[in-house]
């Protein structure tokens, strides 16, 4: 029984690990990476390495999936640059110029 859920989960394991290269949204391909990593802290528990399954689920599995959507949602927010040379320069920033009023 054990020996058929560990294959299973590897599988499984298989299966997240070629939806996140193949998938087309980043999120998706996240989570599914994301996903690869709560089913190995199941493998590792079944192993009977709790301490071990712990850090997977925490640190590999919750920690890096948080940090990989952040990052992703902070690269969409960016400004893009433009592609036209004269519009930086009538595009200056107020706060970025001294104020030499009296």
């Amino acid at each position: 029984m054990s020996q058929l859920m560990l294959v299973l989960f590897g599988l499984l394991m298989l299966v997240g690990a070629v939806a996140a290269l193949y998938l087309k949204d980043t999120v998706s391909a996240i989570l599914a990476a994301g996903s690869v990593s709560l089913v190995a802290s199941l493998v590792y528990l079944l192993l009977g390495a709790p301490d071990v399954a712990m850090t997977e689920a925490a640190i590999g599995s919750a920690l890096t999936t948080v940090v990989f959507l952040f990052s992703w949602a902070r690269i969409q927010h960016r400004p893009q640059p433009s592609k036209n040379p004269q519009s930086e320069e009538s595009d200056s920033n107020p706060d970025d110029q001294e104020d030499h009023q009296l």
